[in-house]
């Protein structure tokens, strides 16, 4: 039976917690901002705007946004694939659809899957925008079922944090924890490295 296997981008195929690190820097200092890269960091998950709502920065969104994007595109070169994500990429997609929900724009989005030359191994890719909303919401996740017609037993969605458990549930699918990457669940099923998946995805 053909699958669907859904990823999360940041903390499950890329680590780009230094090029936020400088990011986050950059935006206190232009900005004027106390909140800390910890706060900022513990709160990572939703869309960039939704993250300043929680940690309270409620001025200039579109600006601190705006300088938070420049400088992560200045600092590509701090962002690293964790290992062996093209090997499981090209395995999974060999019998199953494979597809990419993020919450990161879609800029960055494809000038990073261009940078790691990964942009062919999805059968799509989903990024925040006006039409469908962005995680915690399933709306990405219901157009792909929509278009594929598997059902939901049968989909599987890879994430790092609580919003990507919350998106699974809502959508009404399987969720796997990868606890190699930025946050911390319990009771959930979970891989602790990326080539763990390519087990599950023999024994579902």
């Amino acid at each position: 039976m053909k699958k669907i296997f859904i990823f999360d981008f940041d903390g499950v195929l890329i680590n780009s917690r230094q090029n936020m690190l400088f990011s986050w820097a950059a935006v206190r200092k232009k900005h004027n901002i106390k909140q800390p890269f910890k706060l900022y960091f513990k709160n990572i998950g939703p869309p960039f705007k939704k993250i300043l709502k929680k940690i309270k920065i409620n001025s200039d969104q579109s600006l601190i946004e705006k300088t938070f994007k420049l400088n992560s595109i200045k600092h590509l070169n701090k962002i690293r694939l964790y290992p062996n994500v093209l090997n499981v990429l090209s395995e999974l997609k060999k019998k199953n659809i494979v597809g990419l929900v993020t919450s990161k724009d879609k800029y960055r989005t494809l000038k990073l899957l261009k940078k790691f030359k990964l942009i062919n191994y999805f059968n799509f890719i989903e990024c925040p925008n006006k039409r469908y909303r962005g995680k915690p919401y399933p709306d990405q996740i219901f157009k792909q079922i929509k278009k594929y017609k598997i059902k939901k037993k049968f989909i599987y969605y890879i994430g790092d944090m609580g919003y990507d458990l919350l998106t699974a549930k809502r959508a009404g699918i399987n969720f796997i924890f990868a606890s190699y990457g930025y946050g911390k669940l319990k009771k959930v099923k979970r891989i602790k490295k990326l080539t763990d998946l390519m087990k599950i995805s023999d024994e579902i």
